[in-house]
């Protein structure tokens, strides 16, 4: 979510280790592979837009080329069938809904810990349009402050027919209908964007005034993205 956190006081800062950069590297790994297999085991990004934006996101994270070419080889491998991509969704504490972006091999070992991580936190797993009502599947462009005219984005934004538009002290967001995603690199020549993603932007927004109940709900996603099946976690509660 973008803008100011009322509650960045007590969300977690967590430290870059190597074995959490390594957490980290075998996540996106996952997801480059499945993109190579969802393009058609199409391993050019030139030729793959989601493939081009995943290794953009590995980028970032300093993953190492030879890690972002093994998991693109790996997209072409006998064991490219076994690895699926799915949405899960549940309700946190205090009438906050979640929606779960993961990849696995094995479903029944990914829905049995992430039903685990709610009841142990105060959730509970819901089922299949539980929650996503509640959210609108879109894509979503950061832009920094730094490199990018105000009126270049805009305009961006209104090439792409955006539902919203936001800013902070160091960014530009611009959230783009979902169909409209594949159609991003075409509307590039005056802006770069620091990151694409698909994104789920909650309808409305649940707000907690208490800091306890915000502790709670936030430790119960720090939780979920702990999982090794998870990529990232997607809520409503109002930051």
């Amino acid at each position: 979510m973008s803008g100011h956190s009322k509650w960045a006081n007590i969300k977690r800062k967590k430290e870059v280790t190597d074995k959490a950069r390594g957490v980290v590297f075998a996540k996106l790994s996952r997801l480059i592979t499945l993109a190579v297999v969802e393009g058609g085991n199409e391993g050019n990004p030139d030729h793959n837009f989601k493939l081009r934006l995943t290794i953009e996101k590995a980028r970032a994270t300093n993953m190492p080329k030879e890690n972002i070419q093994r998991a693109i080889e790996k997209g072409t491998g006998s064991d490219k069938h076994f690895l699926k991509e799915v949405m899960y969704e549940g309700f946190a504490p205090h009438g906050v809904a979640i929606m779960i972006h993961a990849t696995t091999d094995n479903p029944n070992r990914t829905v049995s810990e992430i039903k685990n991580c709610f009841e142990q936190h105060g959730g509970k797993l819901g089922s299949q349009h539980s929650v996503a009502y509640l959210f609108q599947h879109c894509a979503k462009a950061t832009f920094d402050l730094v490199g990018n005219k105000e009126e270049d984005v805009f305009e961006f934004a209104q090439s792409l027919k955006a539902i919203d538009f936001d800013e902070d002290e160091t960014s530009f967001y611009v959230y783009i209908p979902f169909e409209l995603f594949g159609r991003i690199k075409e509307h590039l020549e005056k802006v770069k964007p620091r990151s694409t993603e698909i994104f789920f932007k909650p309808q409305t927004l649940v707000s907690l005034s208490k800091e306890e109940n915000a502790k709670q709900v936030l430790g119960l996603i720090d939780a979920l993205e702990e999982l090794d099946d998870v990529h990232e976690v997607f809520s409503n509660l109002e930051l």
